[in-house]
């Protein structure tokens, strides 16, 4: 016989049930490996702000800060051992736990594209595996690196040139004469200074937010990669987020990547800042023109066939797209 009582129960016990079924808002702890206040983390902000203006009883993001939390190259291992649960940063700087990653910055196809063709499955598939690390988004497409340097340059021979770099194009730095110095990027300008490195490569957009204009004579042109900055998780911390909270994340992350139109027109105006500003372009010739372009992706892939044999193939295939 079914009593008030047990009637009671049963719906104090149905409504426990359905509280339980809801997962508690998460929070995320996230960090830039760029300073708050550049270009590549004002897409990273838009990004925290949207989350969390929508998002609220399901998932926020905490921003602990930028390089002074977390030093760059210091990240990668912070996303694997779970210390932050997000990361706005470029896998060039956890390239020495997933040297696959640097495919990434070699492709010159559009994230669409690789979302369609399996190559973001075959590249997050690398990363849970490396690293505990599931790649989220990119957030940077159509911007090239360049080298910026206070020597002329007249051919794809820069011998004798001190070049900060970081790992995407170490192998290129070293192919044309150059030899590459890992220098954070708070330390350049310091470097510039003094003369620890007559020039560095960077993207064609951020010289100018950095300072580094003032102590920069020229731009070589033309420009080589496709920079990439992106989002990263740890993976345990992805899976922990329920169907619904990793659907409104996906919702997102769409967003955020649809907003990825060539930034091509921004390139256009850093680069006319930056003249009248002092940095001289350098244009090569296109004999030594293409000479630089072939040394900067066949030393980037060869390093892949190196350091990948597993997947080298496969990541040609998806990612590649560059011809001389």
């Amino acid at each position: 016989m079914i009593t008030k009582t047990t009637r009671v129960a049963a719906a104090l016990l149905l409504a426990m049930g359905m509280a339980g079924a809801q997962a508690a808002e998460v929070t995320l702890k996230a960090v830039s490996v760029f300073t708050m206040d550049t270009f590549f983390t004002k897409r990273f902000k838009q990004f925290v702000d949207k989350v969390n203006a929508e998002g609220k009883g399901l998932v926020q993001i905490n921003v602990i800060g930028g390089p002074e939390a977390i030093p760059p190259f210091e990240v990668g291992n912070a996303l694997r051992a779970g210390v932050v649960d997000f990361a706005n940063t470029t896998a060039v700087f956890h390239a020495n736990l997933v040297p696959e990653a640097l495919a990434m910055t070699l492709t010159e196809k559009p994230m669409s594209e690789l979302r369609k063709n399996g190559g973001y499955e075959l590249m997050d598939k690398i990363h849970r595996e490396k690293a505990n690390i599931t790649w989220l988004a990119r957030t940077t497409d159509g911007l090239q690196y360049h080298i910026y340097t206070n020597k002329p340059v007249t051919s794809a021979d820069l011998s004798g040139f001190k070049l900060r770099g970081v790992p995407v194009y170490l192998a290129f730095f070293r192919e044309i004469g150059a030899t590459p110095l890992q220098i954070p990027p708070g330390e350049v300008y310091t470097a510039l200074e003094r003369g620890v490195v007559d020039g560095y490569g960077w993207p064609s957009v951020g010289v100018m937010e950095m300072g580094w204009h003032e102590k920069t004579k020229y731009r070589v042109e033309p420009g080589f990669y496709n920079v990439e900055v992106g989002f990263f998780m740890n993976q345990k911390s992805w899976e922990k987020l329920d169907e619904e909270q990793k659907a409104f994340m996906r919702k997102q992350i769409e967003w955020m990547e649809s907003q990825n139109v060539t930034e091509h027109e921004l390139a256009v105006q850093e680069k006319a800042a930056t003249e009248k500003a002092g940095v001289q372009p350098l244009v090569l010739d296109p004999e030594a023109a293409r000479a630089l372009r072939t040394k900067a992706y066949e030393a980037g892939w060869a390093g892949i066939d190196k350091s990948s044999p597993k997947y080298a193939a496969q990541l040609r295939e998806l990612f590649g797209g560059y011809q001389p």
